[in-house]
């Protein structure tokens, strides 16, 4: 391997452990690790001051080569000198590639072995983003470690897709080194091949003999688990170089990057620090506060006792809670200078730890610390007003009687009460069997006379899949229909098993049809043979692609993703807008959450304002771009220029569980989005 511009220089290992402490050098400082890279997508870290992050001690700051290519461009940074005159920064910058972004944008690119062809959200210019491209671009912006550009694929993606990608990534790889030539700033390559081991052992040995200055560990924080990306993680650190620095792209929590450093990685980078700032968040040595909760309201009290930081040693917790409150962008910016202080801090705490070979004792009694609420002021549940109901549970629910005497099933853990409003039933016709037009589908002049296939994702107390049969027995009796087939998913059969030892309260189970999936997992009507019923049990994530029917319908009657947030998620959904690729698929769901909404179009389903159910003013419905050609879709009242309009202006646009790339490229696809073009010039 050649030698790095880097000067490497391994300081110490930890013992019983991955860990280490290292020291290299840029083209701008001294380099010290673990280090965690606070994120300037725009030439900036979003509310901070270039002054207050040196005085925090950022040592590398990361800015984003796609956004920077579209503007200011690159002929700014030649002509102003590069980034750290623009930005007034004097320490080191490292510029990522653009790969990410190029993920992110799956309907408005192409990929090819040239590079990706986008369109500029800026101005619909279109773009090839070439490894060379990408390269000049981060030549000219002058940044100390650049990137080459990759192929990013979720990490749940076949062997084959993953080794296709991985392929590319190579090619591009030795593509970028080429378009570095004698240029005195670092690269990093990025090690790919999604969840599979010998994809990243076959990655590490391919990129190792490349003359890169440091590796990065690539495609994780894109659709696995928190294990899985720990294992990952570990497996592909153990591949790479003793003498080059290892970067974990995009991640993330204090505990995630405890948990990384224990696994042998250098350097991060995150938007989490500001962005849970902007939401009232702060992190410090007592747990994690959430500053608009009353309790700070009358507290004199600093924000953290042990951090040293200009908001700690100046502000009580009750004007941060006031800020916070009243959306003043001081408090964003007074939390998010304190949550770098404290990510540094944190750094430079492992660091010690490991100098002093003492970094096992640290990682024990960190990883419980950093996974702590406030610790002085624990969050309690509020304690409902009205008198309950005598307890009829089993495991983690109940029946709930509303007050207008109908029952419904609640999750006693969160207290959240599907169909807490509406007959369960009632809510069932109106919002899945109605709006889906199923007795319209059913009809034999109907488009297609193949197998209606109906997904009921969320098999809870059945009242879903129970509308569903009755719509069909009652189309049955009055003449010819098409078949139709139910495949229901649910991890956890208690609240069917409840409904049904009350079925008195709950007349719609008082058929063959619910007691034979609770015992047997599947049902075939005997009075009508084309009406089948089957239960795939275990999570949803983890069952969707077992299934080879592909659905036209799916009704998504999930708990909300407070209570259950995978299945709220950018990756399922970008998962299920691919499970009915020929025919396309419509999806009706009760949420109208912003949150999911945006997850859904940046997964490339098109979404519609559902009718109002249970108190909410509006449901949701979606459709994938196949699914158009039925007819049916033509009938959704699509967001358009007011929800865009709200959403455009909106301080939180996308989850804020993604990476700060993975918000960008959400971002930035809902932009681009077909729905709503006309609308989305900025």
């Amino acid at each position: 391997m050649s030698v790095s511009r880097l000067d490497f220089r391994l300081d110490a290992p930890a013992s019983h452990s991955r860990a280490r402490a290292a020291t290299f050098r840029t083209l701008h400082n001294e380099v010290k690790t673990p280090l965690f890279m606070p994120v300037g997508t725009q030439a900036t870290v979003k509310a901070q001051l270039t002054q207050s992050l040196e005085d925090a001690g950022s040592q590398v700051l990361l800015a984003n080569t796609y956004h920077l290519l579209l503007r200011p461009g690159p002929e700014v940074f030649q002509h102003t000198g590069g980034i750290h005159g623009f930005m007034s920064w004097k320490r080191s910058v490292l510029t990522d590639s653009g790969g990410f972004q190029i993920f992110s944008l799956p309907h408005s690119r192409s990929l090819s072995e040239q590079g990706a062809v986008f369109q500029s959200y800026l101005d619909g210019q279109t773009i090839l983003l070439s490894p060379e491209l990408s390269i000049e671009t981060q030549k000219a912006i002058g940044s100390d470690i650049m990137m080459v550009l990759d192929q990013c694929i979720p990490s749940t993606s076949s062997e084959a897709v993953a080794r296709e990608a991985m392929g590319i990534t190579h090619r591009w790889a030795a593509r970028s080194l080429a378009a570095r030539g004698d240029s005195l700033q670092s690269m990093f390559g990025i090690v790919q091949g999604a969840l599979f081991p010998g994809l990243r052992k076959e990655s590490a040995a391919s990129l190792v003999e490349m003359p890169f200055d440091g590796f990065a560990i690539g495609g994780l924080a894109v659709g696995e688990d928190k294990t899985e990306r720990e294992d990952t993680c570990e497996y592909t650190a153990a591949l790479l170089p003793e003498d080059r620095p290892r970067y974990l792209m995009g991640v993330g929590t204090p505990l995630d990057i405890l948990e990384a450093v224990h696994r042998g990685v250098d350097m991060f980078d995150c938007i989490i620090p500001t962005q849970v700032a902007q939401r009232g968040g702060a992190f410090t040595s007592r747990g994690f506060l959430q500053l608009r909760r009353g309790v700070y309201k009358f507290s004199n009290q600093k924000l953290d006792p042990a951090c040293p930081c200009p908001t700690c040693q100046r502000y009580s917790r009750a004007y941060l809670h006031h800020l916070t409150k009243t959306k003043e962008t001081l408090g964003w910016q007074l939390l998010g200078q304190h949550n770098i202080y404290f990510y540094h801090n944190l750094m430079r705490e492992i660091r010690e730890s490991i100098l002093q070979d003492r970094f096992l004792t640290f990682y024990e009694a960190h990883r419980i610390l950093l996974n702590e609420d406030d610790v002085d002021n624990p969050v309690h549940k509020q304690k409902t007003k009205r008198k309950k109901t005598p307890a009829l549970t089993l495991g983690d629910y109940a029946v709930h009687i509303a007050m207008e005497g109908f029952a419904s099933i609640k999750h006693v853990s969160s207290g959240e009460i599907l169909h807490s409003r509406t007959p369960p039933m009632d809510e069932a016709r109106a919002l899945y069997v109605e709006q889906s037009c199923l007795a319209e589908r059913l009809s034999p002049n109907a488009a297609t006379q193949e197998p209606l296939i109906v997904w009921d994702v969320g098999l809870g107390a059945a009242a879903n899949a129970m509308a569903a049969i009755e719509c069909y027995e009652t189309q049955a009796k009055a003449g010819p229909v098409r078949p139709m087939r139910i495949v229901s998913f649910e991890n956890d059969l208690d609240s069917l098993e409840l409904a049904l030892r009350h079925s008195d309260k709950f007349p719609y189970l008082r058929h063959s049809g619910p007691p034979s999936i609770l015992r047997q997992g599947e049902w075939q009507s005997r009075e009508f043979p084309g009406l089948s019923w089957r239960l795939l049990r275990g999570s949803f994530l983890a069952t969707m692609n077992s299934v080879e029917e592909q659905p036209e319908v799916i009704f998504y009657d999930m708990f909300s993703s407070k209570t259950c947030g995978d299945p709220w998620t950018l990756a399922l959904f970008e998962r299920l807008a691919r499970v009915s690729p020929g025919k396309g698929a419509e999806l009706f769901t009760s949420s109208c959450s912003t949150a999911s909404r945006v997850a859904l179009l940046g997964a490339g389903f098109h979404v519609a304002r559902g009718r109002n159910s249970g108190g909410k003013v509006e449901t949701t419905i979606a459709f994938t771009p196949a699914a158009r050609s039925r007819g049916f879709a033509g009938r959704h009242e699509l967001l358009a220029a007011e929800w865009f309009s709200n959403w455009s202006n909106s301080s939180a646009k996308v989850p804020a569980d993604l990476s700060v790339s993975e918000q960008l490229a959400l971002e930035t696809t809902i932009f681009n989005h077909e729905q709503f073009r006309g609308l989305s010039a900025r």
